[in-house]
């Protein structure tokens, strides 16, 4: 990898022979585990300037329409989690000079709050092409990492590392975007004319981000640059945050994606150009409409039955060609499953059992995705695995030297099994010697499922029929018999590692104890998965180790402290959040514990916290455990059920500032490794669902309001 430093700027083609797809990741760290910001991409005329609101992505903008950028979210890496950018440098429009890649903070967060900022460009195989790290923060509210811009032909790569106090207001006007402070209805007055200029229906085959902008035809802009978003932590205000997609009633259509984030969260931008129409996106109605059939046991006709199957073998073969006929047809969901693997925007086809020579007996992969752009292929084999049947790697050998002599890019393994960065499904050895070099990509059920529910819950798809599909998609794969299920095994070591630790048996250094924190880590990134496409929002593990730690010694230490303690833990952050989820699963007293800290609101009396803390758990199981938390030490502590009638027991007797409370439920721990009733990996989830949804979804009526004091004090401090 060639580090870059600031200001300096190099060729992509001296770097690598393929670069018309490249992957761009920006990440940081933070020793607390809180710190984050919202990456941002602008697309810039010969002037400097964008050329229409399509030119800028972010969060509620995630990707053009034609593929060419797609911004892949944060995605977990060795070092904690890593925001990747997926750019076709082939699609990009021609009057297209600059490629912008940014990032923002809110409330107050600054950059140099956080550490190792950090931005990489890998090609289309995964090989790093370059880094360039960023050591010189300190205010800055908005950061340009960097960025792509054409010379000659060619595209190449400039460090810049420049900050800005103003935030991504401030960045957005030096681009050409017009910042307007506006009120509430102001703002929802642009968006409403935002929103009715779409038009419902097809989306337009290869429509792209710059249609109608090239030349010197002038075209205006109406768009919307957030401030970033509110906190949150209940569910109803994780769907607000979420891109603003509803479906209309009986229609199966929906309006346009409403690029502003919720109501007074943003600042109205235009250009003065005039306006362009938004195409719309489509999702599924949130209310089922009423079933026609005489009872139950009417069961609906489904696109993809799942049969009966008579062997894993036609399982496989089943589930290949069910998800790859709908990527192909489904261009937004084949391009989000493919663009972080360096597959080109373009034309997708998909095959299944195709015979291929190798030795002296063809083989023959699972399936096979080919993409194509102006008139180049990009080609991935793919392998399949259901149920708890692992990938085997004298197969997945076979295929990388088979694309590697055909010229293939890449080899795609799917099965149920979540990938780990130092730790491989499978063991496979590439020669050198070649030229060509092929990447080893892997997807897990889970990853798939996610994927297509954000598309159809969510974010939204180019027309009804493509939602539909997706619907179906996601029938089959959760249905019992399909075999798409996700991670669903601890493995072989979870039952001498559980008894290991009842009897104090296991010590410090057993191999076996790092399979399972291995495993624990797999489940924990399902659950991630699972959570986010519920809510709409992104869901990782929260990693506070710094950059630089291997992934094999951090598993080794964990692996230790599991023999000590006899706990696995977790902490899971949901995007927008203002707190972690931790989850605890304690292995020597068979419970697992959900919890989260939530601060105490500023300025109200310490009563009228408490009590409006308890009326809004008002809900919440009465097992709920309450703790109050003190500045460096732990205060008064009871259940729901006790404190409900003496919120005052939760003060502390000193009179000492109350700084948050530690919200906690306590579950029965499943003994088995397996995903069944009764196993381990079915508690974890019943018990992170149970915690969220009766208690999280409620806490955002606690954080948003302020207290009556507060308001009082603001509205006092401000006359004269």
């Amino acid at each position: 990898m060639h580090e870059m430093l600031k200001g300096a700027n190099i060729g992509l083609a001296a770097l690598s022979e393929d670069t018309g797809a490249v992957v761009v990741g920006l990440s940081w760290s933070s020793a607390t585990g809180d710190g984050d910001a919202d990456v941002s991409l602008l697309l810039l005329d010969g002037d400097g300037k964008v050329r229409g609101d399509a030119d800028f992505y972010f969060y509620n903008r995630p990707a053009a329409e034609d593929g060419s950028v797609q911004l892949l979210g944060k995605v977990p890496t060795e070092n904690g989690s890593e925001d990747r950018i997926s750019l076709d440098l082939t699609a990009i429009p021609e009057d297209v000079v600059r490629i912008v890649v940014a990032a923002s903070q809110d409330g107050g967060a600054r950059f140099g709050d956080l550490d190792d900022l950090r931005m990489t460009v890998t090609d289309r195989s995964g090989e790093p092409l370059l880094g360039f790290s960023i050591t010189d923060a300190t205010v800055e509210t908005a950061f340009i990492f960097g960025e792509l811009y054409r010379r000659n032909e060619e595209w190449k790569f400039r460090a810049i590392g420049q900050g800005y106090e103003t935030g991504l207001a401030g960045l957005a006007t030096d681009f050409g975007i017009t910042v307007e402070e506006d009120d509430e209805q102001g703002v929802h007055g642009e968006l409403g004319e935002l929103g009715e200029l779409g038009e419902l229906g097809e989306l337009g085959g290869g429509a792209g981000g710059g249609e109608g902008v090239g030349g010197t035809e002038e075209v205006g802009i109406a768009a919307v640059i957030p401030t970033p978003r509110a906190p949150v932590t209940d569910v109803a205000s994780l769907a607000v945050a979420a891109p603003a997609i509803s479906t209309a009633a009986g229609t199966g259509a929906g309006p346009a994606v409403d690029v502003a984030p919720k109501a007074g969260a943003g600042e109205v931008v235009g250009r003065g150009r005039g306006t362009r129409t938004a195409k719309k996106k489509v999702t599924l109605p949130k209310a089922v409409k009423k079933s026609l059939a005489e009872n139950d046991s009417w069961k609906p006709a489904r696109l993809f039955p799942v049969p009966s199957y008579k062997s894993d073998r036609e399982r496989e073969v089943r589930a290949t060609s069910v998800l790859l006929s709908v990527m192909a047809e489904v261009p937004e969901f084949g391009r989000r499953l493919t663009a972080g693997f360096g597959a080109p925007a373009g034309r997708m086809q998909t095959f299944t059992e195709v015979s291929l020579p190798h030795g002296d007996s063809p083989k023959r992969p699972d399936g096979v995705i080919r993409t194509e752009r102006a008139g180049k292929l990009w080609t991935a084999l793919v392998e399949t695995k259901t149920n708890g049947n692992p990938l085997k790697s004298e197969q997945v050998q076979n295929y990388m030297d088979i694309a590697a002599r055909r010229g293939y890019e890449a080899v795609i393994t799917l099965s149920n099994d979540v990938a780990l960065e130092g730790s491989p499904l499978v063991e496979v050895k590439t020669d050198g010697r070649r030229k060509h070099k092929v990447s080893l990509w892997h997807l897990s059920w889970a990853e798939v499922a996610h994927q297509a529910q954000m598309l159809i819950r969510h974010e939204g798809v180019g027309n009804a029929a493509h939602a539909w599909l997706l619907q179906e998609l996601l029938h089959y794969l959760q249905h019992e018999n399909s075999g798409c299920h996700g991670f669903q095994n601890m493995g072989p070591a979870w039952v001498p590692v559980r008894n290991g630790i009842d009897t104090e048996t296991l010590c410090q250094g057993d191999p076996r104890a790092v399979e399972v924190v291995e495993s624990w880590e797999r489940l924990i990134r399902q659950v991630c998965l699972r959570l986010g496409g519920e809510l709409g929002q992104k869901a990782l593990p929260v990693q506070r180790a710094r950059r630089g730690t291997d992934p094999k010694s951090r598993r080794a230490e964990l692996a230790d402290r599991l023999c000590e303690e006899g706990r696995l833990s977790a902490e899971v952050r949901v995007d927008g959040a203002r707190s972690a989820l931790s989850v605890t699963a304690d292995l020597r007293t068979g419970k697992i514990r959900t919890s989260m800290d939530v601060p105490a609101p500023d300025g109200a009396y310490p009563l009228s916290v408490a009590k409006r803390l308890l009326r809004v758990l008002e809900e919440a199981p009465a097992d709920l455990h309450v703790e109050t938390l003190l500045d460096g030490r732990n205060g008064p502590r009871g259940t729901l059920e006790r404190l409900r009638p003496e919120p005052g027991d939760l003060l502390p007797r000193d009179g000492a500032a109350i700084t948050g409370f530690r919200l906690s439920l306590f579950k029965g721990m499943g003994s088995g490794r397996g995903g069944a009733e009764s196993g381990f990996i079915r508690s974890v989830d019943d018990a992170v669902d149970r915690f969220h949804g009766s208690v999280v979804a409620h806490l955002g009526q606690f954080e948003q309001r302020r207290p009556a004091r507060a308001r009082q004090t603001t509205e006092v401090s401000g006359v004269g």
